[in-house]
């Protein structure tokens, strides 16, 4: 289990004794999602928390005429699961699946009161955790409402270093909330600039 990707993440936001990081990889378990498996499908409730340490997630719903809409990518570094589903344990209301081979390090919503109670200052560090979604969920719904096709492609390619090499052009569009076709012409366009 390469533990080294996680504990660097912690490391930023909390500082552990020994014994309290040896507690912590004890509660996680290790999973591998091949790609194009889900990790989460709509109706089954979210019993982890999901940390990933290689590969590439997508969170997206499906509307009636089968158009996907992607939410968020998870790339490595990056926590991933339905969150309210998670906090809440009812059914989940979309998908998670793997555009890459994504391996995770998984901690079940048991283990993370263990957590919490054995390491209080789990606390905070999964507070930041969340306040930093919140912002970034706050952030993209503003950017949906008010930024230009654009200004939403260069957010991606910022927010997302690299990972348009490494996805298919149609999840970036449906990212983007706009066609392919728009997007082979939008980065015709960056590109002659």
């Amino acid at each position: 289990m390469d533990t080294d990707l996680i504990l660097e993440h912690v490391a930023r936001h909390i500082r552990l004794e020994e014994k309290e990081t040896e507690f912590f990889l004890s509660l996680l378990h290790p999973a591998t999602i091949p790609r194009k498996s889900f990790l989460l499908q709509p109706g089954n409730i979210s019993r982890n928390e999901s940390f990933i340490t290689s590969g590439c997630l997508r969170t997206y719903t499906v509307d009636d005429k089968g158009q996907d809409h992607i939410l968020m990518f998870g790339i490595e570094g990056w926590w991933m699961s339905d969150l309210y589903s998670f906090l809440t344990q009812t059914p989940s209301s979309c998908f998670i699946d793997a555009l890459e081979d994504t391996s995770l390090l998984q901690l079940s919503k048991s283990n993370l009161e263990k957590l919490y109670e054995a390491v209080p200052r789990f606390e905070r560090y999964f507070r930041l955790i969340l306040q930093n979604a919140f912002v970034a969920q706050q952030q993209r719904i503003n950017q949906n409402l008010s930024f230009t096709a654009e200004e939403r492609y260069r957010e991606f390619t910022r927010k997302y270093p690299g990972l348009e090499q490494r996805i298919a052009q149609k999840h970036i569009a449906a990212y983007l909330g706009i066609t392919p076709v728009f997007l082979s012409m939008l980065r015709r366009k960056l590109s002659g600039k």
